[in-house]
């Protein structure tokens, strides 16, 4: 079976603010692009991630106000991926941290982001019973791991 690499199909939109960047700022670029996290950068650096479910765990669930620069509420440090890497790779990291995206990076920059979405997207092409046989796999390793 042919392997997936994550440059197939990681989106190459990805969106990324200052870190000194407001919460209210990053919000509304996040909205105007229609996507669900934001890069944080210290002069073009990638040093960590705000997704859409910290805004509820971590901003609104704690009150902070909106001019809360986003570095204190960032995920870091960002756990990011390859382009050469397989998909399978990037499902593993992602299990194992419990995140739902997956930074690119070549050369120290971020380039594309895969998310659980884009996953599940790739795993839906195919055939019925070769989405069957794939899932059996999947059923028996989870169940070799719990034993």
């Amino acid at each position: 079976m042919e392997s997936t690499f994550v440059n197939d199909i990681m989106s190459k939109k990805v969106l990324t603010v200052d870190k000194s960047t407001s919460l209210q700022e990053a919000t509304e670029k996040m909205k105007k692009s229609n996507i669900g996290c934001v890069i944080v950068t210290d002069n073009t650096q990638p040093m960590g991630i705000v997704t859409e479910r910290d805004f509820v765990t971590t901003v609104a669930a704690e009150g902070r106000p909106l001019f809360t620069e986003i570095a204190e509420v960032m995920s870091s440090p960002l756990i990011t991926i390859s382009p050469e890497e397989t998909i399978w790779e990037a499902t593993e990291i992602m299990k194992a941290k419990g995140i739902h995206k997956l930074p690119v990076i070549e050369n120290k920059q971020i380039i594309g982001i895969v998310t659980t979405t884009d996953i599940v997207k790739i795993a839906s092409v195919g055939s019925d019973s070769e989405m069957r046989r794939i899932c059996d796999q999947i059923l028996l390793r989870m169940k070799n791991e719990t034993l």
